[in-house]
């Protein structure tokens, strides 16, 4: 027999997190457990409000699957009762745990995976104004990737990312326009943020009208986020983008993002594994597929003013795979 338990958790963001859909100043997850035998496996989600997902909402159906986890469930029968999202990757990666701990062995062990590194994390600036930015960047000048969030496109975005190559002037950028500009404006802004030396975009366009990118020509790769979640639609973003991010809120769980990941190299889309921002134990998994990431941002941590106990040990920007007490 299994129990399960579930809990919404708040985490302050030291200061505030903008993008350019709005700000936040605390990290709102989910923490679902699942115990056997006095052992207990547990998964972090955050409820995103982009996907129409609610707090309540994840809860339920978490909980709704309480009598089917009592029975036996498995992550692969997981897949079929539950659509893709958080709900469902707070219940994997609790599996992933649980199972992993009964076993006594490594979680990337299980998954048939090499032991993992220690990688180097983006670390991200909130929108701002460009004055600010430039200070956010000067203190964090010593970072080797810093991933700017920009806004609505325009003279304004340049201004920040040349605010932030001024206050940073080694540091590798990626910006992120969170489906914030206009189809008219990708080519020309790619132009002047090749120029600042920028590595990658991330969604420039709403996902429903990301097809306005076929065919383009961008001096800056391009990476899905907004339109990228899990198996389903990998072909049609083919032509489109040159990277996917990866995120486990989107596949829903671990499971799906170990298919996810080899199905892009297959289509030979390169990958980004980013994250919501949220604690360790989201962390923590993800730190599993990271390890064939071509970008790691993973970064969650860093932005609130306190990470939970045990934690993911970051040193800088180099993070390092969880110890057993956090997860797998």
């Amino acid at each position: 027999m299994r129990d399960l338990s579930v809990e919404a958790q708040s985490w302050p963001i030291a200061g505030a997190f903008t993008i350019s859909r709005g700000a936040k100043t605390e990290a709102r997850v989910v923490v679902a457990r699942v115990t056997q035998n006095g052992i207990t496996g547990q998964g972090e989600c955050v409820p995103y409000a982009r996907y129409g997902e609610t707090e309540k909402d994840v809860i339920a159906a978490i909980k709704a699957q309480q009598q089917a986890l009592a029975d036996g469930m498995t992550r692969e029968d997981l897949q079929r009762a539950m659509h893709r999202g958080a709900a469902r990757n707070a219940l994997d990666c609790a599996l992933w745990d649980l199972e992993a701990k009964l076993a006594g062995r490594p979680a990337w062990e299980v998954a048939g995976l090499t032991p993992p590194r220690a990688l180097t994390t983006a670390y991200t600036l909130s929108l701002a104004a460009p004055e600010a930015m430039r200070e956010a960047a000067a203190e964090a000048a010593h970072r080797p990737l810093l991933k700017l969030k920009l806004g609505h496109g325009g003279s304004d975005d340049i201004a920040r990312v040349e605010a932030v190559r001024a206050g940073a002037p080694h540091a590798a950028l990626i910006v992120d326009a969170n489906e914030g500009w206009k189809a008219d404006d990708v080519v020309p802004l790619a132009k002047e943020l090749a120029r600042l030396g920028v590595s990658l975009i991330e969604q420039p366009l709403p996902a429903k009208e990301d097809e306005a990118l076929r065919g383009i020509e961008s001096p800056v790769p391009l990476c899905a986020d907004e339109s990228a979640h899990g198996l389903e639609g990998m072909k049609r973003l083919v032509g489109l983008y040159d990277f996917i991010n990866v995120k486990l809120d989107k596949t829903g769980g671990l499971t799906e993002a170990l298919s996810v990941i080899r199905c892009a190299k297959l289509r030979k889309l390169r990958v980004m594994v980013g994250c919501m921002v949220s604690t360790s134990l989201a962390m923590a998994p993800a730190m599993l597929i990271a390890q064939q990431a071509d970008y790691v941002d993973l970064d969650g941590p860093l932005l609130l003013a306190k990470d939970r106990e045990p934690a993911l040990r970051y040193e800088g920007s180099l993070v390092y795979p969880p110890e057993r007490e956090l997860w797998g």
